[in-house]
């Protein structure tokens, strides 16, 4: 077994070894939690997410940190323009809603959608506001080394020296002279436009209930120091991979990485990005008017399928939503789940899950590569289907112990696992439908087809498909 990913910071696909055997960290970056979720946070969670259960297959004990970021710009914004005069909010916000109060009601936003959509809790799920200590000692830290200094102007802001650091750039392979300057606060106060904010001074327009004591004075972290505090906590000063979005590169990673190593960690050893979710080619964009929520797709759409649709894409590459995708992902889970479900059917207590296809566990090794492992899939399943109707029991078994391996790497089986589908209400339906088959078998068997038709038409308004083959009525539910 050799395992390979792509490192965005020597932009090429290596060999994976742990740091510590038999173990793997991963850090991977979560929510600012200053609006509902949309569907790039989502598809960065299903990729990591995916990634986390293909290590834990392959025998590896994965420690999973998913930040928060709780304390924001933009977060302290959107509170502060619901106490404006006039607020008319969208359906998403609420007139005077203190920051935290925001802050903490879009996370449980983003809990219940991960949650629908399969994504496992991480291990660890810190929150930036509860990491103020560490974040003053990883300060303290890089100025004692030279690499962070005050403001000049007293504004009570700190910065990193990014010329201090000669391997900035290192990750997204830029110089200092081609990059623009930090957008995080004004220059006055800097030696250097592109040196960006550490800590934050308190500003009057700002709630108190916003800021901290330190020793530079009343303030706030700056974004890039929250997750290099967070990650250094959880996983120590050295872990395996570190993850996100790719539009997180520059600053956010580059940032990360500068004042991590600078303060003495040697931080990630894998840097590991996904594609954006494109709308028909485009980027998406709410003043065009091209934008699809996660909610949008789960009305539309199972979460199963809406899953395998945000998953199917190559993690690096880009994934383009078009009207059709759902309908096109809901077509090929019932390929799927039907095969499955008649294989149970025929195989009762001896369907169990089993080890991957081959071919499916070549792709995952190499890099991650899942359009690949769902190839794999299909090919079982069209094997399986054959065998069925063959009626080659063993084979059947086999294609079944392989395909339901593979749902369950996938994440498939999760989605929508939540309170409103307890695993009693699938048992439940799978007692009553076949209770209904029997009774239809035994009314044709009687030549009673008024009956027989009854039930299948009360099966079909159910939205239970039945198909009667050699062995028998098999069943399913209907797109």
């Amino acid at each position: 077994m050799s395992i390979r990913f792509y490192d965005t910071r020597q932009a090429q696909v290596r060999d994976f070894t742990p740091l510590v055997p038999g173990q793997v960290g991963l850090y991977y970056c979560g929510a600012t939690v200053q609006g509902m979720p949309h569907v790039g946070h989502i598809r960065s969670a299903i990729a990591f997410d995916i990634l986390t259960r293909w290590l834990e297959y392959r025998g590896l004990r994965v420690t999973v940190v998913r930040n928060v970021t709780d304390i924001d710009d933009k977060i302290l914004e959107k509170s502060a323009a619901s106490f404006a005069e006039g607020f008319v909010p969208d359906p998403a916000y609420r007139v005077n809603e203190p920051w935290f109060a925001l802050a903490y009601r879009f996370e449980q936003e983003f809990a219940r959608a991960y949650q629908t959509l399969g994504v496992r809790r991480p291990t660890y799920e810190p929150r930036a506001t509860g990491h103020i200590g560490e974040m003053h000692e990883l300060i303290a830290e890089l100025i004692e080394r030279g690499h962070a200094y005050p403001a000049l102007d007293g504004s009570g802001d700190v910065y990193f020296d990014v010329r201090s650091w000669e391997s900035y750039g290192s990750l997204t392979h830029q110089r200092i002279e081609d990059m623009q300057a930090a957008p995080d606060a004004g220059p006055r106060g800097k030696r250097d436009p592109r040196d960006f904010a550490l800590w934050k001074g308190h500003k009057d327009t700002d709630p108190e209930t916003a800021s901290w004591a330190s020793p530079w004075g009343r303030g706030r972290p700056g974004w890039h120091l929250e997750c290099s505090a967070m990650a250094g906590k959880y996983l120590g000063d050295a872990f395996d991979i570190h993850g996100g979005g790719l539009d997180l590169r520059f600053p956010h990673h580059e940032n990360e990485l500068a004042q991590s190593t600078a303060a003495g960690q040697d931080f990630a050893n894998f840097w590991m990005h996904n594609g954006m979710v494109t709308f028909e080619g485009e980027k998406m964009s709410k003043s065009v008017g091209n934008t699809v929520s996660p909610q949008e797709m789960l009305e539309a759409a199972a979460p199963r399928v809406v899953r395998y649709f945000l998953g199917q894409a190559h993690y690096r590459s880009q994934l383009d939503y078009s009207p059709t995708s759902l309908t096109e992902a809901a077509a090929a889970v019932e390929r799927v789940d039907t095969f499955l479900r008649n294989a149970q059917q025929l195989l009762g207590a001896d369907a169990v899950p089993g080890s991957v296809p081959e071919a499916f566990a070549a792709a995952m090794d190499d890099d991650l590569n899942v359009p690949q492992a769902l190839a794999a899939l299909h090919e079982t399943v069209r094997a399986g289907n054959t065998a069925l109707a063959a009626g080659e029991r063993d084979a059947v078994a086999a294609a079944y112990a392989q395909a339901a391996a593979a749902t369950e790497v996938l994440g498939l089986d999760d989605a929508g696992n939540d309170a409103g589908t307890d695993p009693r209400v699938t048992t439940a339906l799978e007692v009553l439908v076949q209770a209904q088959l029997e009774a239809r078998a035994a009314a044709r068997a009687a030549k009673d087809w008024a009956t027989a038709d009854a039930i299948r038409d009360t099966l079909s308004a159910a939205g239970v498909v039945v198909e009667d083959s050699t062995d028998g009525a098999r069943w399913s539910l209907g797109g």
